[in-house]
């Protein structure tokens, strides 16, 4: 079973996610585990301060190095690994949610507002992560998308033993091809049919498979 433990200063953000679809069935049956734990809950002093005033000047607040550094040391087990999502660090891919699903604990630290003290980064973080070339208001949607890409990874997850033998690749990649489903045949309007090509249609596995092995991505990079 592969642990999910993400640190956030809102943890209701995640509560409809957690509680639908795949990822609530794979939690129901033990197949993952994810932990929302509150940031705040780290702090040091009456008003659960977890941010402050950046050193140099600056417009926002920056989360602090003591609550993280806190509930990292709670939280972390031997063989886990720490991310921090920022919008400067590697940009996620297929071929590393392949290598983050060979962990058993992953802990995540959703940054906000103007940032995360650069000393995580540096001290705490085994690495960093990015979900694309632009900014976000926090960590919390790459956390998912992320848990989402590796949970997709982990056998019965999506409930159909062979689905992963026969999409990913030896290289850590992932196979997606051209989909179509009922009717035949769609008339969005009078004189105009969008139809399902023939050979999908015909029962022929081989010419079927040959089809998609021409309009198939693999998706690894």
């Amino acid at each position: 079973m592969i642990q999910f433990d993400i640190i956030t200063i809102f943890p209701k953000i995640f509560d409809s996610w957690l509680a639908e679809t795949f990822i609530k069935k794979a939690r129901d049956k033990k197949i993952i585990k994810i932990n929302v734990h509150n940031l705040r809950d780290w702090s040091d002093d009456e008003r659960k301060t977890v941010d402050d005033r950046p050193y140099g000047g600056g417009l926002g607040m920056v989360l602090k190095v003591g609550p993280i550094y806190r509930a990292i040391k709670k939280l972390k087990k031997r063989g886990s690994h720490v991310v921090l999502f920022t919008p400067r660090g590697k940009k996620f891919t297929q071929k590393k949610a392949t290598e983050l699903a060979k962990h058993k604990q992953i802990i995540m630290i959703c940054g906000r507002y103007e940032g995360v003290d650069e000393r995580v980064a540096d001290y705490i973080a085994d690495e960093k992560l990015s979900i694309g070339n632009y900014d976000l208001m926090g960590g919390e949607l790459p956390a998912m998308v992320v848990i989402e890409s590796i949970c997709r990874l982990v056998p019965n997850v999506l409930g159909k033993p062979d689905f992963l033998n026969q999409r990913k690749t030896e290289s850590g990649g992932f196979i997606e091809y051209a989909q179509y489903t009922r009717p035949e045949i769609f008339e969005p309007k009078k004189g105009i049919k969008w139809r399902v090509p023939k050979t999908l249609l015909s029962g022929n596995q081989k010419e079927i498979g040959k089809w998609r092995d021409k309009r198939r991505k693999v998706i690894e990079k």
